[in-house]
């Protein structure tokens, strides 16, 4: 199957699951984005996930991980009531060892001149970290609301570790991949064109 033709059904059976996917159409990723992430993560095995934004992306992620043997997520989640829910989602599924769901409220902080509304990561644990998935903050708090995330972790990226930009069609994250780009010359880029755009970068450190 290509992986950007799938339907949250198809992506429940790929992955050998019995509960229907709990999709929040508002909300959550795009199954074509859950394929890529998917596909990424089940043939890369990486140890250390970490993701800006939980939700269905950490459910599908825990899967890969329970499937290959191999990897734990760490979830960076700014609101209690979207840490409960997808903790929840988890342990409805059995999957909930796979994953650390973190409550992060947002702080204030200065990056790259600039100051952002993003994640406290202080309980964030010191890892090498081998896939970053973007999903988060949302883009209505400030402009370019998920630029911080490569100033932030990108010391903890490993050599060859992959980052997943999801909405990467709109114009805001368009800008936030070329300031990325000028910023850290270690990366190259793709754009995939998924139903809203994805971009997967690629340290090489």
């Amino acid at each position: 199957m290509n992986p950007l033709s799938g339907t949250y059904e198809h992506l429940k059976t790929d992955l050998q699951l019995e509960q229907r996917l709990p999709v929040t159409p508002d909300w959550s990723a795009a199954a074509d984005f859950l394929f890529l992430i998917k596909k990424y993560c089940l043939s890369a095995m990486p140890n250390n996930i970490v993701e800006c934004s939980s939700g269905l992306t950490t459910l599908i992620l825990a899967r890969c991980c329970q499937l290959t043997g191999r990897g734990h997520i760490f979830s960076l989640e700014n609101a209690e009531e979207y840490v409960q829910q997808t903790q929840n989602n988890l342990k409805q599924f059995g999957l909930e060892k796979f994953a650390d769901v973190i409550l992060a409220p947002l702080e204030e902080i200065e990056c790259n001149n600039e100051t952002y509304q993003w994640y406290k990561t202080d309980q964030l644990p010191n890892i090498n970290i081998d896939m970053l998935v973007i999903d988060g903050p949302p883009g209505f708090i400030q402009k370019h609301s998920r630029f911080p995330a490569l100033p932030e972790l990108f010391n903890q990226l490993s050599e060859e570790s992959q980052v997943f930009l999801d909405d990467a069609s709109r114009d805001e994250e368009k800008a936030i991949v070329n300031q990325w780009l000028a910023l850290y010359p270690e990366l190259t880029h793709e754009y995939i064109e998924a139903e809203r755009g994805c971009s997967v970068l690629t340290v090489k450190k």
